[in-house]
């Protein structure tokens, strides 16, 4: 039993330092939120568990990233440049109409 919370206080332990990660790069300021989730991907060609990240700033814009690799596995390395900001705004956010 405690194998498997240990598990778990790991994944919590390292989505935290991705969200913390993700707030400094980006300087999000106080009212800044960024979110980290381990997910498994089905599609064929995608790696089997990939980490997402969304993130909003002070202007209420979300942005998003994934990183091809399980959570625990994600470094500060991973975390974009700051200037590719612009390229992660989220797809629904960009107002296109689509079809």
């Amino acid at each position: 039993m405690n194998a498997v919370f240990g598990n778990v206080g790991r994944r919590v332990a390292a989505q935290k330092r991705v969200e913390a990660w993700t707030h400094a790069r980006f300087s999000l300021g106080p009212s800044g939120i960024a979110m980290a989730a381990e997910i498994a991907c089905v599609v064929p060609g995608c790696p089997p568990i990939e980490t997402v990240v969304a993130f909003w700033g002070e202007d209420d814009v979300r942005y998003r990233f994934k990183v091809f690799k399980p959570i625990a596995a994600v470094s500060e390395d991973d975390i974009p440049f700051a200037w590719l900001k612009p390229a992660l705004l989220d797809e629904e956010d960009l107002g296109l109409a689509c079809c």
